[in-house]
């Protein structure tokens, strides 16, 4: 049996390689990873295409919805395991203890207030949307309702005045 050095065993992998590797690196562009760049807008921007344009591409319903998940499966994979990693210094992932309960596992760079900007813009922006999806559906019973109402009530005036013309 051979022998291993204590260090060499749990050899750990720092979370900000990708961070020394570019100090050392001269600067060429801004963009500081662009292959993971265009990944991470390739595969999103595509959904959306694909979303937009399947009636165009394809006339199989089934087949747009499946690229599509793969599509947005594809970009979370790239975001949870690349550029999520690389851009912004997020890792995690979920361990199993010996008892069997599940942990996840949550590592990120400090944060700074730029990106709490970016957080509390989110979540303005989607509660606007919620807001909004709110108001479209209860506006839209009360449309719907009084749509039908009227419809009902020209249709029973119909039958009771014994006209036959359709309006």
């Amino acid at each position: 049996m051979l022998q291993q050095d204590s260090n060499d065993d749990a050899e750990d992998v720092s979370l900000f390689d990708a961070e020394k590797e570019t100090a050392r690196r001269p600067k060429r562009s801004k963009i500081r990873h662009p292959v993971a760049s265009f990944f991470h807008l390739f595969f999103r921007v595509s959904a959306i295409i694909v979303y937009l344009l399947c009636e165009l591409l394809s006339s199989s319903f089934i087949a747009c919805v499946v690229t599509i998940i793969l599509l947005l499966s594809c970009d979370f994979w790239a975001v949870k395991n690349v550029t999520g990693r690389l851009m912004v210094g997020l890792r995690w992932w979920n361990h199993i203890d010996e008892d069997g309960k599940s942990h996840w596992v949550f590592e990120s760079r400090k944060a700074t207030v730029k990106w709490l900007a970016v957080v509390i813009t989110g979540v303005v922006l989607q509660g606007a949307n919620l807001y909004g999806y709110i108001r479209c559906k209860v506006g839209s019973r009360k449309s719907l309702t009084s749509m039908a109402t009227s419809y009902l009530g020209k249709q029973f005036l119909r039958q009771n005045t014994g006209d036959d013309q359709t309006s």
